[in-house]
């Protein structure tokens, strides 16, 4: 009866590990999703005023704009290796 019992036990403790590490994980996600969310939607947004103010310059201020994108991606990109490892390690 006492090794059931102490089999019941640790695979609830397992269940709850692995019910932490899916919350840990789309913590992470989230929060890593909401500041490149913003940053982009800021960018587009004051590309946009600068080729209004200026259209002779929108393929320089595009080419910088998808640029800037990129490196702002990279940053979610970050959140998500760290929400699989945090799921899967």
């Amino acid at each position: 009866m006492a090794v059931e019992e102490t089999k019941a036990i640790v695979e609830g403790a397992l269940n709850n590990v692995e019910s932490a590490k899916s919350i840990a994980a789309a913590i992470a996600m989230g929060f890593g999703a909401v500041g490149p969310g913003i940053g982009i939607g800021i960018l587009a947004a004051k590309a946009l005023e600068a080729i209004g103010r200026n259209p002779e310059a929108a393929p320089k201020i595009q080419t910088t704009m998808i640029l800037a994108i990129a490196f702002t991606e990279a940053i979610a990109i970050y959140a998500l290796v760290v929400a699989l490892i945090i799921k899967f390690v």
